[in-house]
């Protein structure tokens, strides 16, 4: 159902309050039917006769609540920029644009860079808010600037711990309080002074300068990372191999894949790494654990995991982008399965170490067409006081793009 009239309106506030609005930002508020925000937000207005809509947990219900309205006047009440980690976001994934008007006040970020005198397009910007911190991981990297929206007082500590356990501990912080507020307050420290570091404010954001110990162990976000990078059995995907195979899968942002046969997850958590927006379904059925471990460990808290049987497993997923078929090509109709599910110019790669399992690949292309590969991979390893090359064993490799 939709509706041709503009109804709800989300409006950005910043903590000087009502004070920072524009009158017609504030005339949106005033004649609204329907309230809805935080408490905080809420609390700047007077209490009058209209309905009020606190944000529960899950969000899912108020935002229900709010599309019930629909047809009434709705004000939501939110923080800064609206559409920048923001609730208007969210509400856009149910409600469309021309229901909906938004009037965005300057974000944290924004005021961070101001205070900072940081350039705002040479940042990296990232929420904490409600999500994992492990997903701070894929930003650690030299002279990385990073703004952080907090989830509360205890969140420059865990930074500071995260920094630290990763050798960089000289990094500098610097922590916001209610910007732009008159209880505005900025401390700066650096993060192996986290046990000392003061009382904060629920209310606060934070900005961090990267800066490595020599003995940091720097993990680029390009394809590839170090095999000790993972928790693993000796089922993982060898680094040159691994590398060569994402860049046959070519993520793009905001792009799914299925990595069936995931093993430890490093396929799907390096397609994940390559962009904040891409996602994964890692289908595995007997080494999730090393998998879970891995995605904390590596900045992709997001990895769906299922732990089951392909192609059984793959019943009612999300249309993926991309699949890679890292072990089972031998198991019956697990690429029809894929095939099937495979939206039209998603990418296809399937990798195998056996005579059984190339013969398939073979069959495959023969069929459907493709390229194939073989990946021939030495090493340089001792021999006596001498270096010689030692092959890994060969990995042929099937690409396909679908009609």
């Amino acid at each position: 159902m939709t509706c041709t009239k503009k109804w709800l309106t989300v409006i950005g506030i910043g903590e000087d309050g009502l004070s920072g609005l524009s009158p017609a930002a504030r005339s949106l508020i005033d004649t609204a039917e329907i309230l809805v925000g935080g408490d905080r937000h809420l609390a700047m207005i007077p209490e009058d006769m209209r309905s009020r809509l606190i944000w529960t947990s899950p969000i899912e219900e108020t935002i229900q609540k709010i599309i019930n309205y629909r047809g009434k006047s709705v004000c939501v009440l939110a923080s800064g920029d609206p559409l920048w980690f923001g609730i208007g976001t969210t509400l856009l994934k149910r409600i469309p644009i021309e229901e909906i008007s938004i009037i965005p006040s300057s974000s944290t970020f924004s005021l961070m860079c101001a205070r900072l005198g940081w350039s705002l397009n040479e940042v990296e910007t990232l929420s904490l808010c409600g999500r994992p911190a492990s997903l701070l991981q894929t930003y650690i990297y030299p002279n990385a600037k990073l703004l952080i929206l907090s989830s509360g007082k205890g969140t420059p500590k865990i930074v500071a711990e995260m920094l630290c356990d990763r050798n960089f501990s000289n990094s500098k912080i610097i922590v916001l309080e209610h910007l732009n507020g008159i209880k505005e307050r900025v401390i700066y420290s650096v993060a192996n002074q986290w046990q000392t570091l003061p009382e904060f404010a629920d209310l606060n954001a934070i900005a961090v300068e990267c800066i490595p110990e020599p003995e940091a162990i720097i993990l680029s976000r390009m394809v590839g990372l170090p095999d000790d990078a993972y928790h693993h059995d000796g089922q993982l995907t060898k680094r040159e191999v691994r590398a060569i195979t994402l860049s046959a899968l070519a993520p793009n942002a905001g792009e799914l894949l299925w990595d069936v046969g995931a093993g430890c997850g490093s396929i799907a958590i390096e397609w994940m790494r390559s962009h904040p927006r891409c996602q994964a379904i890692s289908i595995e059925k007997s080494r999730t654990h090393f998998i879970a471990e891995n995605a904390i460990s590596l900045g992709t808290p997001n990895l769906k995991i299922i732990e089951g049987h392909a192609p059984e497993s793959l019943k009612d997923l999300p249309i993926p982008d991309a699949i890679f078929i890292g072990g089972g090509a031998t198991i019956p109709n697990l690429f029809e399965i894929c095939w099937t599910s495979l939206r039209s110019q998603g990418r296809l790669v399937a990798n195998a170490v056996t005579l059984e399992g190339e013969q398939k690949l073979f069959q495959w292309q023969q069929k459907y067409g493709g390229t194939l590969t073989q990946i021939s991979i030495s090493r340089a390893e001792a021999i006596g006081s001498f270096l010689g090359w030692k092959p890994m064993r060969p990995v042929t490799q099937w690409k396909i793009i679908k009609p």
